[in-house]
């Protein structure tokens, strides 16, 4: 979940590279790390803390000049974050300095044998272990550096992608990939490396990504040599054009990333459809369906496996599919998936969903499912990710990057991309006819407008979460589409906030939970008119006679629950299907500005980080 960047050219390296990390610290901020090679020695700078902290330590401690170098932002996996743990790590020598995404899995029986070769090592990394291997097998084998890296990987297990520089080499970085994340931009006569394109998109849109177990060999005034790490055979790159823009990576006025891509939502959703969605022809285009519709029509069952946020998004898709297309539907957390020995037969469908494409449960679920025949269908948002070119066949959202940890727009584009897909099938298996299937897409096409009404619920939510930023706990309860809202909900509070929130189905309420309600609990609850309305009026009935806090989420226009809630929010009608699509925006909304107003770091809240490349 690290962030990696590189930089090898004529420019000097270290904007470029301290740039780039600004943008990755998404990926992880415990700490951070540069080495700049000034054409006789190789100069480290690196502390606990973020890029900014970073930047003073560096500037006032070190020499910043040369045109190659490499760059770290790090989310712990071995050792504490501190100033020793941090990356880049040198190898006992001195001429070797490394940088790692992942983790080795091996890397403690390693380290005892590097100890017994008279091996000593500062800090608790299975990082400084890989190097400290590549330098051995480096002089022992008496091999160039880019043939010991490639010796040395095949004696690791785990995942990787790694960044090498040599003191020897000044012209040289080499690169390699496992289970994370790496690409390589293409420029005149310089290259950059990076965990994703956003370093460098404004020097060059055409990237290399590599492959999983390739390494690259990257030379001034040379083409990329690529190679196979298993048997050091040759690959040829295929250099890609990038859609990414500079404006999608900034926050275009907006406070947080977080509350800018709260408000991308309606453009976001439309660029989703965009395309795919005809209402007036009454069509949905979706090639990676339409090549394998007959896949989707005669599976026994549809297995759907994220994590996190995407997971919920998967939830709400079990309602729709079973619902719309009566296809039965199993979500799955991708990380037990994998681990359980799950029955998982040809006859089977699974949608992997995932904002970055480069989860590591979600990619080893994939796997399993490959392996036992399944139809594996990805949706995730990042071209060219590691699930894009896993799967059979998918869909992008098409949501442009999101940069705030905390997940928002990814959720409301899956559930639109899983929503087009349900509405396709139930159109093929013909249980909708002409008539319903037209309503729902016209209704579908009307969403970006109504989430635009959402968001007008803005100050008023504001004024709600001033009265409970304080509040050690909170309760989310939901019905139907809108439990998995509910579960989302109590997510953002609590990654962002750090305060502890739940969510319930709210009939499972008087089994267990309604112990916790008295006058200091908030309870969030979903009271749309569409679905289980008067259940929902009930519930709400017993948490007001316990003296609960009660915040709902209602339709616009509606009476019986404004009476008996203390804070109401209304959203605009919808289709019953649809209302998650505008019920989770408030909950946005009311988690960003506690958050806000409790002091915590929006964009980056403590411990975790945007893309978990790591189990």
């Amino acid at each position: 979940m690290c962030g990696i960047v590189g930089y090898i050219g004529y420019r000097d390296a270290y904007p470029i590279i301290v740039k780039g990390l600004q943008r990755l610290e998404y990926r992880g901020y415990d700490s951070a790390g540069i080495a700049l090679y000034d054409g006789q020695d190789i100069n480290l700078s690196k502390t606990k803390g973020k890029v900014d902290d970073l930047k003073k330590k560096a500037e006032s401690s070190m020499s910043l000049k040369g045109t190659l170098g490499i760059g770290h932002t790090r989310w712990a996996t071995h050792g504490v974050p501190n100033d020793i743990n941090s990356h880049p790590h040198y190898s006992n020598s001195g001429d070797l300095v490394i940088i790692h995404n992942g983790i080795i899995e091996n890397y403690d029986s390693i380290k005892k044998e590097l100890i017994n070769r008279g091996y000593t090592f500062s800090s608790d990394t299975d990082t400084e272990v890989l190097i400290n291997l590549i330098e051995e097998v480096k002089k022992k084998e008496n091999v160039k550096l880019g043939h010991a890296v490639q010796i040395a990987l095949n004696q690791v297990v785990g995942a990787y992608a790694i960044a090498v520089i040599d003191k020897q080499k000044p012209d040289e970085i080499v690169v390699a990939k496992l289970g994370s994340p790496l690409a390589i931009g293409i420029g005149e006569n310089e290259f950059f490396i990076a965990s994703d394109a956003s370093p460098f998109i404004e020097f060059t849109n055409n990237a290399v990504y590599l492959e999983d177990e390739e390494m690259a060999i990257i030379r001034i005034g040379k083409e990329i040599k690529l190679r196979k790490i298993k048997d050091n055979s040759i690959a040829y790159p295929s250099i890609q054009e990038l859609q990414l823009n500079l404006e999608e990576i900034e926050k275009g006025g907006f406070e947080h990333f977080m509350l800018k891509e709260i408000y991308e939502q309606p453009r976001a959703i439309l660029d989703t459809y965009r395309g795919r969605l005809l209402a007036k022809e009454g069509i949905i285009k979706m090639a990676g369906i339409d090549e394998n519709l007959e896949k989707f029509l005669n599976a026994n069952r549809i297995i759907i496996v994220a994590c996190g946020t995407s997971w919920h998004a998967g939830l709400v898709a079990e309602y729709i599919f079973e619902d719309l297309a009566r296809i039965p539907v199993e979500v799955e957390y991708a990380s037990e998936f994998r681990y359980r020995n799950p029955v998982v037969t040809e006859n089977d469908v699974l949608i992997a969903i995932s904002q970055s494409g480069e989860t590591a449960d979600t990619l080893a679920a994939i796997k399993l499912a490959k392996e036992k025949g399944a139809f594996v269908f990805g949706v995730c948002n990042v071209v060219g990710s590691s699930i894009a070119r896993e799967t059979d066949a998918g869909a992008y959202t098409h949501a442009g990057p999101e940069i705030g940890v905390a997940s928002t727009k990814a959720f409301t584009t899956q559930i639109t991309v899983l929503t087009l897909l349900a509405l396709k099938l139930a159109k093929a298996k013909g249980v909708f006819n002409s008539t319903r299937f037209h309503e729902y897409l016209t209704e579908l096409e009307q969403i970006p407008a109504k989430v635009e009404e959402a968001l007008l619920t803005n100050p008023l939510v504001e004024i709600i979460a001033n009265v409970y930023k304080d509040s050690p706990n909170c309760l989310y309860l939901g019905r139907g589409y809108n439990f998995p809202v509910a579960l989302e909900g109590a997510l953002k509070l609590k990654e962002i906030s750090y305060i502890h929130a739940e969510g319930y189905p709210a009939a499972e309420m008087k089994h267990g939970p309604i112990a916790l309600i008295d006058e200091h609990m908030p309870v969030v609850i979903i009271a749309t008119s569409k679905g289980h309305y008067e259940k929902i009026v009930s519930n709400i009935q017993e948490i007001k006679s316990r003296k609960g806090k009660i915040i709902a989420v209602v339709t616009q226009g509606d009476v019986q629950v404004r009476e008996l809630a203390d804070h109401v929010i209304e959203v605009p009608e919808t289709l019953e299907n649809l209302t998650p699509l505008l019920t989770t925006i408030p909950l946005q909304l009311l988690s960003y500005h506690i958050a806000v107003m409790r002091g915590c770091n929006v964009d980056q809240p403590r411990n975790l980080a945007k893309s978990v490349t790591v189990e």
